[in-house]
């Protein structure tokens, strides 16, 4: 089955990239709230800013090379294109490990991660904890492109994960995600228990599953915990709710303004990360 695996390389022609410069250079923008920064989305004046270092700053044939540093590979499973990263270590006893990013994120969130995880000893690390690490495209994500049929949801995109452990020859492995990859990792324990020998995610979303009862004697930490849930299904979920529901009408926006696209996914990067630090 390693011949249906073919080597990939990625290559962003240089009209999609001047196309992309001319979009960002004619971008409609609107008007904001004087005083309003934050409270009702994306502030304007840091958006203008990152699209005006996206269009004239942001160097991607530098950003390219890095990426095609490692090795990628792109396979069929389920009728669907995969693209990942299969990166092996030069110690051939090392444990894959399969890594599963969430949204919005992509491969990119583990490449400062790949050496250190496939030659810990260049790394100041030990030879003995070395793996082979995988680190697919989700289904609709970066090169593993377009989904073309319904179904594409948590279990179905662990099945495939686990067919493609499989396909690139490995008998045993791990598995770690955050966001939806963490989802995806724990499904993947469950549905391939042979195979997968360890899992380990960065979100956990767990609570009681009673009634009302079993809230009256949590911990003041977990009550914050609860308090932060309240908020962002009150005032952050918005975005989830479109997505969920609504993301071919949404589509039509983000595929066509990289302006938009930004202020969609980088108000998230704000609002989600330390970045006053």
């Amino acid at each position: 089955m390693a011949d249906d695996i073919r080597p990939f390389t990625i290559a962003v022609p240089d009209d999609d990239v001047d196309d992309l410069r001319r979009r960002l250079a004619t971008t409609r923008w609107p008007d904001q709230i004087p005083g309003s920064g934050w409270d009702y989305g994306c502030d304007l004046a840091w958006l203008q800013d990152l699209a005006g270092h996206w269009a004239d700053g942001y160097d991607w044939r530098t950003a390219e090379a890095e990426l095609n540093a490692f090795d990628h590979i792109t396979t069929e499973i389920d009728g669907q294109n995969l693209h990942a990263i299969h990166q092996r270590s030069p110690h051939d006893d090392a444990l894959p490990l399969l890594l599963s990013h969430g949204w919005p994120g992509s491969v990119v969130e583990f490449l400062d991660l790949i050496g250190p995880l496939t030659d810990p000893a260049a790394h100041g690390g030990d030879a003995t904890d070395a793996f082979h690490v995988i680190v697919p495209s989700l289904p609709g994500y970066g090169w593993s492109g377009s989904t073309t049929e319904r179904g594409w949801g948590v279990g179905r995109t662990a099945e495939a994960f686990a067919a493609l452990a499989a396909r690139l020859g490995y008998d045993r492995y791990g598995v770690q995600g955050g966001d939806w990859g963490s989802m995806i990792s724990r499904h993947m324990a469950q549905v391939d228990p042979d195979h997968v020998v360890g899992c380990h995610v960065n979100m956990m979303a767990a609570g009681p599953a009673g009634n009302d009862d079993d809230f009256t004697d949590i911990t003041p930490l977990e009550q914050q915990v609860m308090d932060r849930l309240n908020w962002y299904l009150a005032e952050d979920n918005g975005y989830f709710r479109i997505q969920e529901t609504r993301p071919q009408t949404l589509g039509t926006g983000l595929n066509d303004s990289p302006a938009g696209l930004l202020s969609w996914i980088g108000e998230k990067f704000h609002g989600w990360t330390d970045h006053d630090g």
